[in-house]
């Protein structure tokens, strides 16, 4: 009997099929990037103040800028050692009575009442608006806009299970398209929702299907390539996520209202459902739900598609897994070496989503230009997806993995203790924790991948990365909580949490070069495995001896 990866060694590992649902898929990343991280430039907190009528009134009678305007209302408070205006307190002044000149030159109010901002406020963002400034989610309920980012990795926490889980039942294509039907609808409802209740409610329902989407798809075209390709096909397909960060901005700059932002983010989605007829259900997983005929045609098909023939092994094509084709959660943890898996992968998941997220929000809080910050943040994980594929078929998964881990955690210790004087350096050493984190988020997917068995493959992946999602809610109130008690002290987390990941991930197996397993026994008897696996080859080059090995070689990939 075949295998599919058998089988792929004639239909072509890497054609013109797989380079076409490849490049298909890889859009998918881009539109992430938007609803993941689009809350930078839709939920802005521009400067403000309080909005006073009458002083606003005295503002356009007498000629005076915003500036002068906001000096003559705003009391100065020390916040943090130095002297600002407030955005949260006004003075309490009556501009109808005792103010009756037009000269903007501040007068002492030191002993002048203030009071809360009871008529709105005014912000510095003429021009554009934001969800902040349209539903004024400032001062007191300023923690609202990190709710708002909560509740889309909660629908990710349970969105991811439950495609991940029908991805498994009904098949990789099916989900997909089914959650590009929710993302599109949510997409739209978030963008005409007309209170912030409304908002929210709609953003869990996008989260729910937007990241369930994203690893269904990811598992289909990992299922679909030949073991040599996996690792460059998982990650380019992860770095169109940052193609899509630095289109971002760009789209962000020139479309000033959050809400015709959030209908561009969600069109791709909807002309994702024509994927319907461009992209196949998995082989693999035909295979395991013992639906032979139909993962036959399908692999004919791509043979046919890469310019190849097929040679009547095809008939032998079997799964050693189709008895057992439903998932659940008890495959994941009921066996010592799934158990072991789970456990680390997991909280690489968490880790990768704490560090990656807390490092990204500290770099934002240093100021400056929104646009061009973002783009150098979306830059420094270039690198990271071409160190990947330099190292990881030299050296390996396992320590590429685990190096990246433990570069990011020191990275995060020596910047906790580098003085604030020494800017650029400080910058720098964060950034190269940003790049070290950004790899290790990268590899947890696709070594997720290649140490779970086909039928239990796309769940256990949801499974896991449910952490990453617990890890999204958790990065915003560990970074700023314990910012208050020392600045530095979210970075000491964030290093030990890092440096326990890599020391973990040592004890995972290396799976360079290893054929994606199909069974649970291929994870617990690997040697047991590969010893039927060589028997098995050399019955099929018996029944065929006249076969050349020449025929079966893939064309270098382009």
């Amino acid at each position: 009997m075949a295998t599919f990866d058998d089988i792929l060694e004639e239909a072509g590992k890497f054609g013109r099929c797989q380079k076409r649902v490849f490049a298909l898929l890889c859009l998918v990343s881009m539109p992430w990037a938007g609803v993941y991280v689009g809350i930078v430039f839709q939920g802005f907190t521009p400067d403000h103040w309080c909005r006073d009528s009458a002083a606003v009134q005295r503002r356009e009678a007498c000629g005076w800028s915003r500036e002068e305007s906001r000096r003559l209302t705003a009391p100065l408070l020390n916040i943090t050692g130095v002297l600002q205006r407030s955005s949260c307190l006004r003075y309490e002044v009556d501009w109808n009575v005792t103010e009756s000149s037009c000269d903007p030159r501040e007068t002492d109010r030191s002993e002048t009442p203030t009071a809360g901002c009871t008529q709105g406020w005014e912000y510095d963002y003429e021009g554009r608006k934001s969800f902040v400034t349209e539903f004024d989610l400032v001062c007191s309920d300023g923690w609202l806009v990190d709710l708002y980012q909560a509740t889309l990795n909660v629908g990710f926490l349970i969105g991811s299970i439950a495609i991940g889980y029908l991805a498994d039942r009904f098949g990789r294509k099916v989900s997909f398209l089914m959650s590009n039907v929710l993302n599109g609808i949510a997409g739209i409802l978030v963008a005409v929702a007309p209170n912030y209740i409304s908002l929210l409610v709609f953003r869990t329902l996008y989260g729910f299907g937007v990241k369930g989407g994203w690893v269904a798809g990811y598992v289909l075209i990992t299922e679909i390539v030949g073991v040599e390709f996996r690792r460059t096909v998982g990650v380019i397909y992860q770095m169109f996520f940052s193609v899509g960060i630095l289109i971002l901005p760009l789209l962000a700059y020139f479309i000033t209202d959050w809400r015709w932002l959030q209908v561009v983010i969600t069109v791709p989605y909807i002309l994702f459902l024509s994927y319907y007829w461009f992209i196949p259900e998995s082989p693999r997983w035909l295979l395991s739900q013992n639906r032979k005929s139909k993962a036959v045609k399908i692999t004919k098909d791509m043979a046919k598609e890469n310019r190849k023939t097929l040679s009547k092994m095809i008939e032998t094509l079997s799964d050693d897994n189709a008895d057992s084709s439903t998932a659940s959660f008890m495959d994941l943890i009921r066996t010592p070496k799934m158990r072991k898996h789970t456990i680390i992968l997991s909280f690489n998941w968490f880790t990768s989503a704490v560090v990656y997220q807390g490092l990204i929000m500290r770099l934002g809080i240093l100021g400056g230009n929104v646009y061009i910050d973002f783009l150098i943040s979306g830059l420094v994980e270039f690198p990271a997806a071409f160190l990947i594929l330099f190292t990881i078929e030299r050296i390996g998964r396992r320590l590429p993995f685990a190096t990246a881990n433990i570069v990011a955690g020191a990275s995060c210790f020596i910047t906790a203790f580098i003085p604030d004087s020494m800017f650029w350096f400080k910058t720098v050493v964060a950034c190269v924790g940003r790049l070290g984190i950004t790899m290790t988020f990268e590899m947890v997917v696709f070594v997720n991948t290649e140490l779970y068995p086909t039928f239990v493959r796309n769940f256990g992946v949801s499974v896991c990365s449910t952490l990453c999602d617990v890890g999204g809610i958790v990065a915003p109130f560990l970074l700023y909580r314990l910012a208050v008690i020392w600045l530095e002290l979210p970075l000491i987390i964030f290093g030990c949490l890092a440096f326990v990941a890599g020391g973990l991930v040592l004890l995972l197996p290396e799976t360079r070069g290893v054929p994606l397993p199909d069974t649970i026994d291929h994870i617990e008897f690997p040697e047991r495995v590969k010893e039927k696996m060589m028997l098995e080859s050399q019955q099929v080059a018996n029944l065929l001896p006249n076969s050349n090995v020449s025929s079966c070689k893939e064309p270098a990939a382009v």
